[in-house]
């Protein structure tokens, strides 16, 4: 795939995307196919965003394709292609492993009811009573129930309940027990549909294709395009600087996150004094931290599952995830078959929520001993599902919150993009300075690969009906 050097770029477009997370490369593709001139500048050399992957030796290790709703399948073939749809499989082997409980599951409503009753002993009834509230919910429900109550309601006192209902949704998004029951029940229901489906092909795979469509549809694209600000004049947008170079735009959408939008690129003073104390109340959610393990040509891993919820952790504890020590993973295991069109490679990703506070100021040898020791945290781990996995690598690399924030430029690296409050303050941007859109993670809800490429649909019929008013 080839894209546009930066100096052959027009000085006027319709729309200008800034960024090609999942999130922008759907809007500026949605944008594109109803008729506007589009122009997306990605400040790395790869799209994707967090969608990424990277390749070592003979490995490709996948970033974040690590499990998303069936949904997924009904918003790639109705935005995307219908070669996108074709390409996602499920997950079949669910795994939760810690001193609880351990099982399999396949993360269906059917499958996953069956185990809170004959495994937990939670009357059928109740259970049926607790979907249906959840998948009840909303965006403009009442706010007050958090998580907490929702779970002590239906499930009182029910520790291992609690865990297992909560522990795949806060890898997922970040979630705490203490948040809006929303950011929990909407996320829940949208696994809870059909169970959990990747990319057969991978990350690379599914970015080519969609980065091919774009330009199929007409949409100039310029990777190592880093924009320095949005410009404004008399209170609307009217174009972007990147460099040197000044392009001009009635419309730009930001797949930057929310703070990095607000702050460094348009800059506190193009909005109102009331907006920006919206603005300010916004919290950004935490990051990740991530091993890499591939295995020598030859080496093989045995059926283990495709997912696994570990912990050694006595109880759930979404701050204990968090902890540089935490005792809590999870493991994606990559087996062939999910790269059916590459070599017989096999490779495993560990996951941990990380806070960017606890890396960003240690020291080049500290950071250094840090990401050892996470490194053998994770060994051990992985050994009690593989054996002998050390003699069998021959890659392992880790990556921490300054990671992403590096090749990201997300705010303190996060995942996420922020708490609840921050989807009120993107969904509202372009009223606050007109011609400013804002596309990507916020609210917890919006975040994930369903959540971003759904939420890509939304802004782009905002900034559609924007430019024909």
């Amino acid at each position: 795939m080839s894209f546009t050097p930066l100096n052959q770029a027009k000085d006027k477009y319709d729309v200008i995307v800034i960024g090609s997370g999942l999130g922008g490369l759907t809007c500026a593709n949605r944008l594109a196919r109803a008729g506007h001139d589009v122009l997306l500048l990605e400040y790395h050399f790869k799209l994707g965003g967090l969608a990424t992957w990277f390749k070592r030796k003979s490995h490709v290790f996948d970033v974040s394709l690590h499990g998303f709703p069936y949904g997924m399948v009904k918003t790639c073939k109705k935005y995307w292609t219908k070669e996108i749809r074709d390409s996602i499989v499920q997950l079949k082997d669910i795994v939760f492993d810690n001193p609880q409980f351990s099982l399999k599951t396949t993360f269906e409503k059917t499958n996953f009811s069956d185990i809170l009753v004959k495994r937990f002993k939670i009357a059928r009834s109740v259970v049926d009573t607790f979907f249906e509230t959840v998948n009840s919910m909303n965006f403009y429900d009442d706010l007050a129930m958090t998580t907490r109550e929702l779970f002590e309601q239906f499930f009182p006192g029910r520790t291992d309940v609690h865990r297992f209902l909560m522990e795949p949704i806060t890898y997922a998004n970040g979630s705490t027990f203490d948040e809006p029951a929303i950011t929990y029940g909407i996320v829940f229901s949208n696994f809870m549909n059909k169970g959990v489906y990747t990319f057969k092909g991978g990350t690379d795979k599914l970015i080519g294709m969609m980065g091919d469509e774009l330009q199929r549809n007409g949409v100039t694209i310029c990777t190592t395009a880093k924009v320095d600000r949005v410009i404004t004049e008399k209170g609307k947008v009217t174009g972007v600087a990147v460099g040197e170079r000044i392009i001009h735009a009635p419309c730009v959408v930001s797949n930057s996150g929310i703070t990095n939008t607000i702050y460094n690129l348009a800059g506190r003073d193009a909005f109102p004094a009331e907006f920006l104390g919206r603005i300010d109340k916004v919290k950004v959610n935490n990051s990740s931290c991530q091993v890499y393990f591939g295995l020598r040509p030859g080496e093989t891993i045995p059926d283990i599952g495709d997912l696994l919820f570990t912990s050694t952790a006595a109880e759930f504890s979404s701050e204990e995830m968090l902890k540089m020590d935490t005792r809590s993973r999870t493991f994606s295991v990559y087996y062939p078959k999910t790269r059916p069109d590459g070599k017989e490679d096999y490779t495993v990703v560990a996951s941990m929520n990380g806070n960017y506070d606890d890396w960003a100021h240690l020291s080049a040898a500290e950071y250094a001993k840090a990401k050892e020791e996470m490194i053998e945290r994770c060994f051990v781990d992985l050994e009690r599902y593989i054996p002998a996995i050390r003699e069998k690598c021959d890659w392992v690399e880790a990556a921490t919150p300054r990671t992403f924030n590096r090749y990201t430029l997300h705010t303190k690296g996060t995942s996420f993009g922020t708490k609840f409050e921050g989807l009120d303050v993107s969904r509202n941007l372009f009223k606050a300075l007109p011609g400013l859109f804002h596309v990507g993670s916020v609210g917890i809800i919006m975040s994930g690969w369903l959540g971003a490429i759904n939420y890509g649909v939304i802004v782009a019929n905002d900034a559609d009906a924007y430019l024909r008013s």
